[in-house]
């Protein structure tokens, strides 16, 4: 129904930035909320930032005043700006979109992209 393709990631030192982009296709009207989720190794995954489709932004305390979540509707793209990088924010970042579709609630998510920062 949803189909999601993150790219952008990779290997920064601290301090440094990334923009991690999360490229949307298929029923894209039937989205209600859009995120960016991230998974370090040995720990669940945990919601970074959450965007309505009403245009209301939350962010996880941890990256807040760093990160930035985006969209481009032109591009179908949802972007995750992420300054002021950390250790701690090692992590696969996953891009995810909830809505309904036919009456029935989905959930699509993306490959994940590789966030590594060094100190």
């Amino acid at each position: 129904q949803v189909q999601l393709m993150e790219s952008g990631g990779g290997s920064v030192q601290a301090g440094g930035s990334l923009r991690l982009s999360c490229a949307v296709s298929g029923r894209i009207l039937s989205i209600a909320v859009m995120g960016w989720y991230r998974q370090a190794p040995g720990k669940q995954r945990e919601l970074v930032a959450q965007t309505t489709s009403g245009g209301v932004t939350n962010y996880a305390d941890s990256v807040k005043g760093r990160f930035t979540m985006s969209r481009d509707n032109a591009k179908n793209t949802v972007y995750l700006q992420m300054n002021s990088l950390k250790p701690e924010d090692t992590a696969v970042y996953y891009c995810n979109a909830e809505g309904r579709y036919l009456g029935r609630p989905f959930g699509s998510w993306g490959q994940g992209t590789q966030v590594t920062v060094s100190s």
